[in-house]
């Protein structure tokens, strides 16, 4: 309606005022913070004006470096998983890629007071660039911002969003859990603030000598795969994110054709030998399987998913298997932050696969609006779920650290015909990695957190893991990516991987690609000539 046929309308409005519109969509689920991030954005324009104007000042001046060289500083996320932070210096610049916390871990900040990290000052920044908005990659964006950063931040619009609703989440579920937040919401709002949001296969200027473009890295929605090119040294840098190589459901397959590309900061969360996992055919039988038996027991399912991606990429599974009859109808309830997450993913609905895109658009074609799904509330309708007959819960979060999830392992943990079903990554150190190992119980505090243990639960539900539907690549898919990659990397450094996953994976790149490899600790510098 708005483009007219052809692009009439939307050329008749840039020849009557001499400006050329933006065609913002409406979601089809209405999103609170797709509105209230424009809404915020459209009250402080005039302060975004100067922020962009210092910010192209910046970028244009004059050179001041006496020589050239591009490094990689790890600050977190190496030889672990989550924490990721790594600084890439160059002879004019300071680029920070991501700030995440790590999983398990209580308020576990990536080596920010080192020299390389903030201790000149978060000024010497010139620029943030976050490459997805999970916690473990962006939780503490805002806190760059308490400690007086000042600069952009790079991300795709989708990842702008997100990160604005989960970090207030993060901030939410820290004060449940009796912990002081490391930052405030005034310090996510200057975050936002700050964003320039930038296209896939965009070229974007973000520092007097670096080049950023942004592909997609199929792990969630917005996620990238960041391509820095240094003027100067020429050098080209790719980080890869979290990535999923393969085709999904509800996203495309990560990109990997770059213009040049000497070196890659590579992921590695599924990097050891026997680390692979079923294909999505085959993890969608095992899903389906599990919960028709726990039907015909008369129980629940219980899904830990991350609020973004995991989530919507099991509702399009479950809503096709009601729909089909492989499995039976019954109520599909979504809790924490999954219905906002939902409705975000349909604000953006060019960065989904197309079939998924024009079912979005299509009248009483939205999967994600089927009937059975239902937006939980509040323990009170938790309560009648419970003392309700069979049903499929899929809740936050997905590696059982928090959240909602905690309360449906205090009232259906001990039901033996109830069941629990991992679909997700669980990183060492979490409940979730427990429990999948075989813990037998479970201690809880009133609140719902495993932190006082006040309370004993017994694990007596089903427990399976599913493999196949994790945001990440496996394996295979990791050495494909890099086997695949055009042009193919001079060196790799593995990292966001368990020790044995970045040990295996980078030795399994040397042995059978024949390219030079690193499995770097935290805190180590890496320079590319």
């Amino acid at each position: 309606m708005v483009i007219g046929r052809g692009g009439s309308l939307i050329q008749e409005i840039t020849t009557e005022t001499g400006w050329t519109a933006e065609v913002l969509r409406t979601p089809p689920i209405a999103s609170e913070t797709v509105r209230n991030v424009r809404d915020f954005l459209t009250r402080n324009r005039d302060e975004r004006r100067e922020i962009l104007e210092r910010v192209g000042r910046q970028i244009h001046r004059d050179a001041t470096a006496d020589e050239t060289f591009t490094r990689v500083t790890s600050l977190g996320c190496c030889r672990e998983v989550g924490r990721a932070a790594f600084v890439l210096s160059t002879g004019e610049s300071r680029i920070l890629v991501d700030c995440g916390d790590k999983p398990g871990a209580d308020g576990e900040v990536p080596y920010l007071q080192v020299p390389e990290g903030l201790t000149a000052g978060a000024h010497s920044l010139d620029a943030v660039v976050l490459t997805h908005a999970h916690l473990d990659h962006s939780a503490f964006i805002p806190l760059l911002f308490k400690y007086g950063y000042d600069g952009p931040v790079y991300c795709t619009q989708p990842t702008r969003d997100l990160l604005g609703l989960l970090t207030l989440d993060y901030l939410k579920v820290s004060k449940r859990q009796g912990n002081t937040p490391p930052y405030s919401s005034d310090h996510i709002e200057e975050a936002i603030k700050h964003t320039i949001t930038v296209d896939y296969n965009t070229v974007t200027e973000i520092a007097a000598d670096t080049r950023l473009t942004f592909q997609n890295a199929g792990h969630i929605l917005g996620s990238a795969v960041s391509h820095f090119h240094v003027d100067g040294t020429e050098d080209d840098v790719v980080f890869s994110g979290d990535i999923h190589y393969d085709d999904t459901k509800l996203f495309n397959g990560a990109e990997n054709s770059f213009p040049d590309a000497d070196a890659l900061i590579m992921e590695s969360t599924y990097g050891k030998h026997d680390d692979i996992k079923d294909d999505q055919v085959n993890a969608e039988e095992q899903l389906k399987a599990a919960i028709n038996e726990t039907y015909e027991r008369g129980g629940k399912t219980v899904i830990p998913a991350f609020a973004v991606g995991r989530s919507q990429e099991i509702m399009l599974v479950l809503e096709e298997a009601m729909r089909k009859g492989e499995i039976p109808k019954m109520p599909i309830h979504l809790d924490g932050m999954i219905w906002e997450a939902t409705a975000i993913h349909t604000a953006y609905p060019e960065y989904l696969r197309s079939e998924v895109r024009k079912r979005i658009f299509q009248k009483n074609g939205n999967p994600f609006l089927f009937e059975e799904f239902n937006h939980i509330d509040g323990e009170d309708e938790r309560q009648r779920v419970n003392d309700g007959g069979p049903s499929i819960i899929v809740s936050t979060s997905g590696m059982v650290a928090g959240g909602p999830i905690m309360s449906w392992l205090r009232h259906l943990a001990p039901d033996p015909d109830s069941s629990l079903v991992f679909v997700g990554y669980q990183a060492a150190n979490t409940l979730g990695r427990e429990i999948q190992q075989g813990a037998d119980h479970i201690e809880m505090d009133s609140r719902g957190y495993n932190n006082n243990q006040q309370q004993r639960i017994p694990i007596n539900f089903d427990v399976t893991s599913v493999s196949g539907f994790s945001g990440h690549g496996d394996r295979n898919e990791l050495m494909g990516f890099v086997k695949e990659m055009s042009p193919q990397p001079d060196q790799v450094l593995c990292v966001h991987g368990d020790e044995d996953a970045v040990d295996q994976l980078s030795s399994g790149i040397y042995h059978e690609l024949g390219i030079d490899t690193v499995a770097p600790k935290n805190l180590e510098t890496y320079r590319f000539d």
